[in-house]
């Protein structure tokens, strides 16, 4: 984990600095820099502060908070994405309306119990350049309309808490602008035209890899979709729904483990989240096996590439079926 996150985070502001100090002068060089920058934003992204928000990078709360914030560096806000992701998307996973996770634009159907509309039957063409602009999104306008909503839902109370956290909020994305477009700007040989068209490649690369590894592990034909009654009750024990709702893929390359996080293992990720990824190799077997003694269902597939083949085919059933489709 140490490694691993001086690799990526090296990757994200090194080329940065040598954009912002005159070592890269020439035009593939600008791409070349927000590229690479581009890898170590999604791999601090799943890699670094995932684990670190989780409480799971490190015993020491401390470390982990710490290394929470440099989700708040790469323009996102570790606050905004702990109640997103760890109280709703873990809590109530696959359930519309709970996990913001598939709680989509109009435009987008992820599933089976949202409403469809007439532009859903093209999703599975168009979804794949949604997914590379989330992250712009993300820096820009997500974290402050999250915010609000959770706020107004009663997940955050407190005295003036709404007004300090959206200053925060806006105080870390000035400084992740005035790093990742500032810089360049104002001191590399490169016109603000060329400058912030790299940035847009940057953020497409990183939304396009987020988005692939999270989306492959719960929008899936196998997987189910819980409804909750007329209570707000979902019937079921919480070690069983996450089986149910999340599916693994490519759990033999150690290779792409290492480089995604672990997030190929999004099984063992749901029911030990509180674990360090860098585990999940070795407790998947015991899971599996476990699962089988009770014959419950352990998602998985073979490769990434299969992983994605079936989320193409889940987006284009969405967007013209009312209903899951039959379970292999």
């Amino acid at each position: 984990m140490i490694i691993k996150t001086v690799v990526m985070v090296s990757l994200y502001f090194v080329p940065i600095i040598l954009l912002a100090t005159g070592v890269a002068t020439q035009t593939w060089h600008l791409f070349a820099c927000y590229i690479l920058s581009g890898f170590g934003m999604a791999g601090i992204g799943m890699g670094v502060m995932h684990d670190a928000i989780h409480g799971s990078f490190s015993k020491n709360p401390t470390v982990n908070k710490l290394l929470g914030y440099t989700l708040n560096m790469v323009g996102a806000n570790a606050t905004v994405w702990k109640l997103q992701h760890n109280v709703l998307h873990h809590s109530y996973t696959n359930i519309s309306e709970g996990d913001d996770d598939i709680n989509a634009p109009f435009f987008l159907r992820f599933s089976p119990n949202a409403k469809k509309n007439a532009l859903h039957p093209y999703q599975h063409w168009y979804t794949w350049f949604f997914y590379g602009l989330s992250t712009v999104s993300w820096v820009t306008s997500k974290d402050f309309i999250r915010f609000t909503r959770y706020y107004n839902m009663g997940l955050m109370k407190g005295k003036n808490v709404y007004r300090n956290s959206i200053l925060k909020i806006l105080a870390w994305k000035l400084v992740y602008f005035a790093f990742i477009l500032g810089l360049p700007i104002a001191f590399s040989p490169f016109g603000v035209g060329q400058i912030l068209l790299a940035y847009l490649v940057l953020h497409f690369i990183t939304g396009l890899s987020i988005s692939l590894v999270f989306q492959t592990a719960h929008i899936m034909p196998n997987v189910d979709f819980p409804e909750a009654d007329e209570h707000g009750i979902v019937e079921g024990e919480r070690m069983l729904h996450q089986l149910v709702t999340t599916s693994n893929y490519s759990e033999g390359s150690r290779v792409f483990a290492w480089m995604i996080g672990g997030l190929n293992h999004q099984v063992e990720h749901h029911l030990f989240p509180d674990i360090c990824h860098v585990h999940y190799r070795k407790i998947a077997p015991i899971v599996k096996a476990t699962a089988a003694e009770y014959n419950i269902p352990y998602h998985t597939k073979k490769t990434f590439f299969d992983a994605l083949k079936s989320h193409y085919e889940m987006l284009r059933f969405l967007g013209n079926s009312e209903m899951l489709p039959a379970k292999a």
